[in-house]
């Protein structure tokens, strides 16, 4: 068990990165930008594993080694706890006063069927055997301990069938007909499949961003969001869904998540033939009221009349800042609230190669600076702040148009199939963790015999019967016992309880009193004349193994 319990300690310290750092399976966005804003610990970390820390293989080992140590650890305490539950209550040990608590009734009618009555009433498990009353109790506490156990194995093969059937990726999805996504690899920005997944085992549907709500409060927080959707599924006829961040979407094999929003602004570029393209790429968030940075560029523009041929020193893209609510007044840096109240972008132009051609990666929301850098792309003149429906004209006759915008949301499509079982399991965990901590398992004896007037137990000829114990022609001598199984800080109250139930008159063990002491002039229960209390907890008493 001490191994147990280290390895699910490593397994919470191994967790801690997960909860700092970005993770790419939940927001790939935030991990892009850990990278832009970290350049040197980025590789380092991305290296280890620190952006995908719960399938990286260094969590997996801990885990595996955790599952393999809790099945070697509670298999053994199955059986045993099989075994106790099958098993009656042991007999009574031969001496009832060494035990932690014990009580002597000297005006009990012997009825040994109604005193297993009033045991069992109180849900005890209870033997008859000759003169003694065995009964046994908190066999729960063990029960919920093993459901602990059996709950947390049940977590680990959850997570284990997530990483090795489950997939998922993550895209940004524009509003529009035109921006409509289907379930495939290539449509992804950020993907990752389970060991025993391919790409043809994704379930087929499409996506059609129709429509998203989001509300915020006075000060700018976020109220709500709802995003509505054109869902087709496997050839089946359109249908609109709507989904929001705690109510994903579900379908066939697949849920979709919705993580985030924003806008992308509506562009139009006319060219020096006339020509005009409009771009409505995505502008990426970069703080709590939607200020959004992004590119938007456009390479074939500018094309030779005669020939029809692309001139690469004549690509155009615009770099810009998205402002949902536009400042006032310069600087014009920071969205003043994260709704549309007054929209404007605030654009810098830039001429000549893109570098789109050279095959090299880059991020679509960025230009490459090597390219400014180098001089083949240049800068045309200072940023200029535009509002819906206005024109700027650039040095050379061609102009830019913002249009407006349109919404977009970053959803996360899954498939865990292990995620029921991790959840049934959780809620078993908890189950299971009530009675494992609260329960306590304790033991009980009576014994019964009659005690001549000699003072002589019957029982045995050379052991005196207990202190204060006579009786009358009716009444025989009743002893009792008492074990905790466990630390249990309430077995002497409860002990007492039980005790006081079992006589004919439901009162109180001879010579007790309601606060625990003993009658004015009594002694306590079990006290010989010497003082002592054999009844009582005290060193050298019988241990659990002494009394079975």
């Amino acid at each position: 068990m001490r191994t147990a319990l280290i390895l699910l300690f490593l397994l919470a310290v191994a967790a801690i990165p997960g909860s700092v750092l970005p993770q790419r399976n939940i927001n790939i966005e935030n991990v892009n930008r850990y990278a832009v804003e970290h350049p040197d610990l980025f590789p380092v970390l991305d290296r280890i594993g620190g952006f995908d820390v719960y399938a990286s293989p260094w969590f997996s080992a801990i885990y595996v080694l955790l599952f393999t140590s809790l099945v070697g650890c509670i298999v053994p305490r199955l059986r045993d706890h099989v075994r106790a539950l099958r098993a009656a209550p042991p007999p009574a040990p031969k001496r009832l006063d060494r035990l932690p608590q014990h009580a002597v009734l000297t005006d009990s009618d012997g009825d040994l069927a109604a005193i297993a009555a009033v045991l069992r009433k109180r849900r005890w498990r209870v033997v008859v055997r000759d003169d003694t009353v065995s009964a046994e109790k908190g066999f729960l506490k063990e029960t919920g301990n093993l459901l602990f156990h059996f709950s947390l194995i049940g977590v680990l093969l959850g997570v284990g069938l997530g990483s090795w059937y489950g997939w998922h990726g993550n895209r940004l999805l524009v509003a529009g007909p035109d921006n409509a996504f289907c379930n495939n690899l290539q449509q992804y920005a950020e993907s990752k499949l389970g060991h025993q997944v391919d790409g043809s085992d994704l379930p087929p549907f499409c996506l059609e961003l129709t429509d998203f709500h989001a509300a915020f409060l006075p000060t700018g927080q976020p109220e709500s969001f709802r995003a509505t959707t054109l869902v087709e599924e496997d050839g089946a006829a359109p249908r609109r869904e709507s989904f929001s961040v705690n109510d994903p979407l579900r379908l066939d094999g697949a849920s979709v998540y919705l993580l985030g929003h924003g806008y992308a602004p509506i562009l139009r570029y006319t060219d020096r033939n006339g020509e005009a393209q409009e771009s409505d790429d995505a502008f990426l968030t970069i703080d709590g009221n939607l200020t959004s940075e992004g590119v938007a560029a456009f390479p074939d523009v500018n094309l030779d009349p005669a020939t029809g041929a692309r001139n690469p020193d004549l690509q155009v893209a615009f770099e810009g800042l998205y402002f949902p609510t536009t400042p006032d007044s310069p600087p014009f840096v920071r969205s003043t609230y994260p709704a549309e109240r007054s929209p404007g972008v605030m654009l810098f132009a830039y001429r000549g190669n893109l570098g789109l051609d050279a095959g090299v990666p880059g991020s679509v929301y960025r230009l490459d600076q090597r390219q400014v850098s180098s001089g083949r792309l240049k800068q045309i003149g200072e940023g200029k702040l535009l509002r819906p429906g206005e024109k700027w004209t650039l040095d050379d006759g061609t102009s830019v148009e913002f249009l407006g915008t349109r919404k977009y949301i970053t959803i996360s499509v899954r498939y865990d199939p292990g995620e029921r079982i991790v959840l049934i399991s959780s809620v078993l965990l908890l189950v299971g963790l009530m009675p494992s901590l609260f329960g306590r398992r304790r033991r009980v004896w009576f014994r019964i015999s009659p005690v001549p007037p000699d003072g002589v137990s019957p029982a045995d000829p050379l052991s005196p019967a207990p202190a204060g114990a006579t009786t009358t022609s009716r009444s025989s001598l009743v002893e009792v016992g008492g074990l905790p199984r466990t630390e249990y800080a309430g077995f002497a109250d409860e002990f007492d309880r039980l005790v006081a139930a079992t006589r004919p008159e439901g009162g109180r063990p001879d010579g007790a009193r309601d606060d625990g002491a003993p009658e004015d002039g009594a002694p306590e229960d079990g006290a010989r004349d010497d003082g002592t209390h054999p009844g009582r907890a005290r060193s050298g008493g019988a241990t659990e193994e002494g009394t079975d």
